[in-house]
């Protein structure tokens, strides 16, 4: 890659594991790219549930979760990093016109591309009341890579990546995430085995 190239930017979109990615942490994995810069990378797994559902995690932390649609939504694995801290992914809050100067919630990032992640409790407390974004996917723990670290892994076809869709992170069902994101690329799952060629 020539020096003089534009750094490469994969904020806003999917990190899909590829077969031959062994690490059980990501196996399988979607990630949904929250940051991605020179200093390195950011990230959280959408299609890693764990046995914990939001109406769990509401009375962990002493709040009445007043979405009964949201009850039965799992928590996710987001990542190895700061397993015990909550990441929310939702939708942006208010439209683009209507946005105010100042995030609606104490610590948000908004991603270029139209989400926005919240890691700040004041999310749970609006979702508790019955408010707050209404498509979210809570998640403890993130993924992260260091300098370079993400280039390095992507040159060893551990990852292929695509734009992100919304629609995969909130409206596709958990077990089906990994297949859909490969879709986006036009690919198949089982065309990407590992011991894909040696009929």
């Amino acid at each position: 890659m020539a020096s003089d190239s534009a750094p490469m930017n994969l904020t806003h979109h999917f990190l899909i594991a590829m077969p031959g990615l062994a690490d059980k942490a990501f196996r399988r994995s979607v990630i949904y790219l929250c940051e991605h810069s020179e200093r390195g990378a950011l990230g959280l797994v959408i299609n890693k549930p764990s046995d914990m559902n939001l109406k769990g995690l509401f009375e962990k932390i002493e709040l009445h979760l007043s979405r009964p649609e949201l009850g039965d939504a799992p928590v996710f694995q987001g990542g190895p990093v700061q397993t015990e801290r909550g990441f929310v992914l939702h939708e942006p809050v208010f439209a683009e016109g209507d946005k105010p100067e100042e995030s609606v919630y104490a610590s948000t990032m908004t991603i270029p591309g139209g989400l926005e992640m919240t890691t700040s409790k004041d999310v749970l407390e609006a979702l508790a009341t019955g408010a707050g974004p209404r498509k979210v996917l809570v998640s403890l723990g993130y993924a992260a890579w260091e300098q370079g670290q993400l280039e390095s892994e992507l040159a060893e076809n551990s990852w292929l990546t695509v734009d992100a869709d919304p629609a995969v992170i909130f409206d596709t069902p958990i077990e089906q995430r990994y297949d859909r994101a490969l879709l986006l690329l036009g690919l198949e799952a089982w065309k990407l085995s590992p011991d894909a060629g040696h009929a």
